[in-house]
């Protein structure tokens, strides 16, 4: 016989199991797995976690052997590539997880269409149509899934697809936000990033949301600054398929906007976020042929290339860098972006930027910092979150509540406190209900801190923005 908790009694995690079901994972679990050591993400790993060995607690020996079983067989890490592809040969079906990317190859009187199995090193598999109308993200920015290969007389094809996928209803989500008080709903938020909320202040607990901001807000470009060691990337490389981090390797115009000689669109095109870690050691092609794009893009959403290819994209744009530090902690240098490669510190470019997220102003990673209770599953906590870059209830909202002040108040700083409050908004208060003091200390003041600090640089930089307000100044209406 079940025994009822009443409400008023509920833990956080009895509350979470309660509200959101399956939907939840006790992300202890995944670090036990082992999974991510062969190289898949969070959002990935919690899925076979959830189809393997489904429960709650830390994995017990046997849940963790019969986990690294399947992974063996369905898993495969760089030194199979040659075995698989011999099975193949010998004409055996083979069966494995992996992102499937396909890509239409317009050739003329031979167009064909293949896809990419990156785990297997194979670019040029067979797949059919019916695969690419039931799952149109294929062509997109690709999906993960379990996938049946085989070798035919025609070359390696793609037999059977069955994707991880996370059903989102955006109402019930939101509904599910009323039973959470702030400090229980921000805990969650936490814990489904895969931090552990006991680990940080408020303040920096804040900053980490703010991480979340691009992907809840459509072409919101945000900057953020912080030495090695805070888990810059950590979040955008273990949340969704449809974000997109680079670290490390060359970055050309044909990456980001569109490939002229094939007319392929590029990373701004496919993906809803688009992350540079570490832009300091990247190596652009093409600089100022990047910043020129960069730069249109930014201020309107269009991408395109030399005139021939145009597209609208509401992909948000983040850039993280390391910064030096003082003995206190704080940036060595007035000037945030000075240690930025140089075309990134043109004003042009940095005006475009919504905001910088103070990085430097939250605690190295340990291994307490990480979730150690229930959050909900990073493949779900992903499209939820993106989903609601199409709820404009909170932008009407900010737009309605926020007024900038100042005798001459700047169009841009305008605009970027309101996209930024709003963000904040749908992290914190999805339902919509939130009070005008609650609205001001956890959306509207933090907005204006990450938009201040880009203002800052502006003013210190080119003096044609000393004509404006220097401190960004911010009413409720």
């Amino acid at each position: 016989m079940d025994i009822e908790i009443p409400e008023d009694s509920e833990t956080t995690a009895q509350k979470v199991t309660r509200v959101f079901g399956r939907l939840a994972i006790d992300k202890r679990r995944l670090g036990l797995s082992q999974l991510q050591k062969r190289g898949v993400p969070a959002y990935v790993a919690e899925w076979v976690l959830d189809s393997i060995v489904p429960g709650t607690g830390p994995l017990t020996q046997g849940e963790a052997d019969k986990v690294q079983t399947w992974a063996s067989q369905r898993i495969p890490s760089s030194g199979d590539q040659e075995v698989i592809k011999y099975r193949l040969v010998q004409g055996e079906t083979v069966k494995i997880l992996t992102p499937v990317q396909a890509e239409v190859r317009l050739r003329r009187g031979n167009s064909e269409i293949l896809a990419e199995l990156s785990l297997l090193g194979l670019d040029d598999v067979l797949i059919g149509d019916d695969l690419l109308q039931e799952y149109p993200d294929l062509l997109k920015q690709g999906m993960w899934g379990v996938t049946e290969v085989v070798n035919t007389s025609s070359g390696v094809a793609i037999t059977t697809f069955h994707p991880m996928q996370a059903l989102v209803n955006l109402e019930l989500y939101k509904k599910a936000r009323k039973e959470f008080t702030l400090p229980e709903w921000q805990d969650l938020m936490l814990l489904s990033m895969g931090y552990s909320s006991d680990a940080f202040t408020e303040h920096e607990q804040l900053i980490l949301l703010s991480r979340l901001l691009p992907l809840v807000q459509k072409n919101l470009h945000v900057m953020e600054l912080a030495p090695k060691g805070t888990g810059k990337s950590y979040l955008y490389e273990n949340i969704s398929p449809k974000v997109r981090l680079i670290s490390g390797g060359n970055i050309s115009p044909a990456v980001l906007f569109v490939n002229n000689a094939t007319g392929q669109w590029g990373l701004l095109a496919r993906f809803a976020v688009v992350v540079l870690d570490e832009v300091q050691t990247l190596k652009f092609l093409q600089p100022e042929e990047i910043v020129g794009g960069l730069k249109g893009y930014l201020a309107n959403g269009v991408l395109t290339r030399g005139g021939l290819y145009q597209t609208a994209s509401d992909c948000s744009f983040v850039l993280l860098a390391n910064i030096t530090l003082d003995e206190q902690q704080r940036p060595v240098r007035d000037n945030l972006v000075e240690e930025l490669p140089d075309f990134l510190r043109e004003t042009a470019f940095l005006d475009r930027i919504k905001g910088i997220i103070p990085g430097w102003e939250t605690q190295k990673l340990t291994s307490r910092s990480f979730a150690d209770s229930l959050g909900l599953k990073a493949d779900f906590f992903g499209d939820a979150l993106l989903a609601l870059r199409d709820d404009l209830e909170a932008d009407q909202y900010a737009a309605r509540r926020i007024q900038l002040l100042g005798e001459r108040p700047y169009k841009r700083n305008h605009e970027a406190v309101q996209s930024i409050a709003s963000g904040m908004m749908k992290i914190l208060f999805p339902h919509g209900q939130v009070s005008d003091h609650d609205f001001d200390r956890f959306c509207l003041k933090p907005a204006m801190r990450m938009r201040q600090l880009i203002w800052d640089q502006l003013y210190t930089l080119d003096a044609e923005y000393r004509q404006y307000e220097k401190l960004i100044r911010c009413s409720l209406t």
